[in-house]
């Protein structure tokens, strides 16, 4: 499967999981902006690249990218001052922020 095919599963099933937990801010793909189809992108060819990328080292990786384009904490995900709740350490992600590099991980290893 196609890289951005694999990044569109991925940010639909996030879109859902974050439905699931009361989180309504993600856009459908259609619909999402293009640094964030950009970056669902990115995360796929970095696990495609590293098969043995672990849960945590896929956040470590999105942590680096958002830190070369300017992005940093911020209580609330705000993409005009490129801030983001998640914009921590792994292990200091709750359990429902961690499980979508779990399931981020799942996806792209079981479509590639």
């Amino acid at each position: 499967m196609e890289t951005e095919k694999i990044a569109k599963v991925c940010h639909e099933v996030n879109r859902a999981y974050c439905m699931a937990i009361g989180d309504n801010s993600q856009p459908s793909w259609e619909n999402a902006p293009d640094w964030q189809k950009q970056s669902a992108i990115k995360g796929v060819q970095h696990h495609i690249d590293n098969p043995d990328c672990t849960p945590e080292g896929s956040h470590n990786e999105w942590l680096s990218v958002k830190a070369k384009d300017g992005w940093k904490y911020g209580p609330v995900k705000d993409p005009e001052k490129k801030e983001h709740p998640c914009f921590v350490p792994y292990e200091q992600l709750g359990h429902e922020q961690a499980a979508k590099d779990y399931i981020f991980s799942a996806i792209v290893h079981n479509l590639k």
